[in-house]
């Protein structure tokens, strides 16, 4: 399954890349360049959604409009995309 979200990525002052998503309560990345905060993001995304759908109930948030997201002069925003196989051979 494809799960989607925006995360909001900004240099650091002193260097390299924090990112954040708006949805996905205190899951943070970063990286020493944009491409690796996003690698890294990707992996935080893909581990917070994997660890709420092992909950009994998993609740996924709401996914905001990129556009509802408001950025700060400096900062930039990413869709992230997470593919998450729910049980091996699936898609076999």
């Amino acid at each position: 399954m494809k799960f989607i979200y925006p995360a909001v990525f900004k240099k650091k002052t002193d260097g390299g890349y924090a990112a954040y998503f708006p949805d996905l309560e205190f899951c943070e990345a970063s990286g020493e360049t944009l491409d690796d905060a996003i690698d890294n993001a990707n992996e935080a995304a893909r581990t917070w959604i994997t660890v709420e759908l092992e909950e009994d109930e998993p609740i996924l948030p709401h996914v905001s409009d990129p556009e509802d997201i408001r950025l700060a002069e400096d900062e930039l925003i990413r869709n992230i995309s997470v593919n998450i196989r729910f049980y091996e051979g699936w898609d076999e």
